[in-house]
């Protein structure tokens, strides 16, 4: 079973993996991370078109040794992910989903 320790590796190492994906070079992808409180975040910044590119791609936290997903704006599912590294099902919330709808998935209900 993975620690804590091993859940900030995984993220940080998720959120890089998933900022080389920009599709447009106008567009940077920034990692933000706080180990202290367990606080991931990888958001895109920039102008395509004249058009502002902000916001949130992944946002992840650390809460009672459970990696909650705050947001996922990925394909693939950064939860699949984090299975597939080996982090337990009972030890992602996604957090993006009503309480109540949570205990009908796979994953923690938080």
């Amino acid at each position: 079973m993975a620690n804590i320790e091993d859940y900030r590796r995984f993220i940080q190492n998720l959120l890089t993996e998933h900022a080389l994906q920009v599709w447009d070079e106008r567009i940077q992808a920034q990692i933000i991370v706080d180990t202290e409180k367990d606080h991931y975040l990888l958001l895109y910044v920039g102008w395509r078109n004249q058009k502002r590119v902000y916001g949130p791609v992944l946002h992840l936290d650390i809460i009672d040794s459970k990696i909650w997903i705050q947001q996922d704006g990925t394909e693939v599912g950064i939860a699949n992910e984090l299975v597939n590294l080996g982090v337990p099902k009972q030890d992602i919330v996604l957090a993006f989903d009503p309480p109540l709808v949570r205990q009908f998935t796979d994953f923690s209900v938080g």
